[in-house]
């Protein structure tokens, strides 16, 4: 059974910086595309950043651009998202994903998910 466990969530004020790491186990990781996406209530879920299997590719939303860094690391195996320069909008519960199809991480349409770590980011 494929597990995906987020962590590194928490209150931060704008500026500052987290990082999300989310411990997978169950599915073989390095054949994966993976991906990190977040849901405020009353919000459509939208997808964040997206690796491609032995991180041969990456795509990142317009809004995080040049701000978050998504990676992974196939012995652990584990995903990254590290988040500089927070602001108030990135206030959210992130979630990762992972699925054999790199496109269903742009979907939104993933195969597996983890169950969140809030992120708040205070004025």
């Amino acid at each position: 059974e494929a597990q995906l466990v987020e962590s590194g969530g928490g209150l931060v004020q704008a500026g500052g910086s987290l990082r999300l790491s989310c411990t997978t186990s169950g599915f073989p990781f390095d054949q994966y595309a993976i991906g990190w996406f977040r849901q405020d209530p009353g919000k459509d879920r939208e997808a964040v950043s997206c690796i491609g299997p032995d991180n041969d590719i990456t795509w990142y939303h317009d809004s995080v651009k040049g701000r978050f860094t998504v990676s992974a690391d196939n012995a652990k195996p584990t995903m990254y998202l590290q988040m500089n320069n927070l602001k108030p909008e990135d206030t959210a519960v992130y979630f990762c994903a992972a699925d054999l199809r790199f496109h269903k991480c742009l979907e939104g349409n993933m195969g597996f998910w983890g169950r969140g770590t809030r992120v708040t980011v205070s004025s």
